[in-house]
């Protein structure tokens, strides 16, 4: 078999598309790459929707943690510290447990015990979370005279919202945040390990790059072609990040830019 049909076979096989049966012998470094990189689809769904769902709640939670009110600051600060403080192991174990015990009560939470949306959900508010306390940061830090001067312009609540606080909390908290969308990205490997389970062999990519280690029993082959995948998405993320962070920082003088600077977090 050629490698170009090997990739017409299992290029699209995690998502259902192509070739039903994984193959059972002589395994060629194109049927290790094509289906590793196949896997690394949902890895990247798992990460770009988490997201860009929590990008939305994290920016709810900065805002209610940093509101006067006791209403919206306490639920806020007790979801962050909730998601923050327990590992995003034990959350996928916990979420699965509880759709499986809702899914007896009804069947709209049949889907939810599936990997494409439970563990979205898992990573969605864990994500939602960790990003939430970047925001509220770049909130506390945003300088008191750039308010000062909105309210002398004669800017008032969302208004003074749209174009001084929230441009400028981004600006502040870009970097960091930029950190924990990579974070998120490598996190997804973990709901391999999780309770979700694979549907009919479907998996991700650490699921196909196991797979070839078991049947070759040779570990230094799937792995590294897998770590080459997490590099290259992780270095689009940095380049696409970067642009959007030259972006923010148009304005200021070239000194004054904040840098991307990848801190890697040793425990998740």
């Amino acid at each position: 078999m050629s490698c170009w049909v090997t990739i017409q076979d299992y290029a699209l096989r995690s998502i259902g598309i192509g070739e039903r049966l994984l193959p059972r012998e002589d395994f060629t470094l194109c049927q290790q790459f094509t289906l590793i990189g196949s896997g690394m689809i949902w890895n990247v769904y798992f990460a770009l929707l988490a997201l860009m769902a929590g990008f939305f709640l994290a920016t709810a939670l900065a805002l209610g943690k940093a509101s006067p009110n006791r209403a919206l600051r306490k639920p806020a600060e007790w979801f962050i510290f909730l998601f923050r403080g327990s590992p995003l192991f034990i959350q996928f174990f916990f979420a699965y447990f509880l759709f499986l015990s809702l899914k007896g009560v009804s069947s709209v939470f049949d889907p939810f015990t599936s990997a494409w949306l439970g563990a979205l959900v898992v990573l969605f508010l864990n994500t939602a979370a960790y990003s939430g306390e970047i925001f509220y940061g770049a909130l506390q830090s945003i300088p008191r005279g750039d308010l000062e001067a909105a309210d002398a312009y004669g800017f008032s609540g969302w208004k003074k919202f749209r174009k001084i606080t929230w441009p400028t909390m981004l600006r502040l908290a870009w970097p960091a945040y930029t950190n924990e969308a990579i974070f998120l990205f490598h996190a997804t490997t973990l709901v391999y390990f999780s309770g979700f389970p694979a549907w009919r062999q479907k998996g991700d990519a650490l699921y196909y790059a196991s797979y070839f280690a078991d049947k070759t029993f040779n570990p230094f082959v799937p792995y590294p072609i897998l770590a080459m995948y997490f590099i290259l998405v992780t270095l689009t993320i940095v380049g696409s990040f970067g642009l959007v962070n030259r972006r923010l920082n148009r304005h200021l003088p070239a000194e004054r830019r904040a840098r991307l600077r990848l801190r890697p977090n040793l425990i998740r």
